[in-house]
C-alpha cells in the first residue's frame, strides 16, 4: 500500500469520526454546535500530524474539537484561527491583528484548546 493511499484511507477515517461526533452530540434534534465537517476535520487531521498519526491519536484528536466547539461558537473559532493564520505571516500587514481585540479573540482558542487537551489527552 502507498503513503498516498494510506493518508487518503487516514482522512476518510477522519471525516468520518468527525461526522460521527457532531450526530453523538446531538439534543433533542438539535446540534449542539454548529462546526462545519471540513473545519472538524482539519483540526483533527493537523492534531494527528502532531500527535504521531495513531488511532489513539485520532481519538484524542476528535475529543479535543468536540470540547473546543463545546467551549466556542464556530465564529470565535473561525475569527481566531483566521487571526492565527494570518499573524505567522509576518510583515507590515499583520500589524493590524496586534491589538487587544484579536489577542483578546486567539486567546479564547487557546484555552478552549488547553481545555481539550486537559479532557482528551
Amino acid at each position: 500500500m502507498s503513503w498516498q493511499s494510506v493518508r487518503w484511507v487516514l482522512a476518510s477515517c477522519v471525516v468520518c469520526a468527525a461526522m460521527a461526533s457532531v450526530v453523538s452530540r446531538a439534543e433533542d434534534g438539535d446540534l449542539i454546535n454548529d462546526y462545519p465537517t471540513i473545519d472538524r476535520a482539519d483540526y483533527v487531521f493537523g492534531c494527528m500530524q502532531v500527535n504521531g498519526n495513531t488511532r489513539l491519536a485520532l481519538e484524542r484528536c476528535s475529543c479535543s474539537i468536540d470540547v473546543i466547539a463545546g467551549v466556542l461558537p464556530y465564529e470565535v473559532y473561525q475569527h481566531a484561527s483566521t487571526i492565527k493564520s494570518l499573524s505567522q505571516r509576518g510583515g507590515e500587514s499583520v500589524a493590524q491583528f496586534a491589538n487587544p481585540a484579536s489577542n483578546k479573540i486567539v486567546n479564547e482558542l487557546k484555552m478552549a484548546q488547553i481545555e481539550g487537551e486537559l479532557r482528551c489527552f
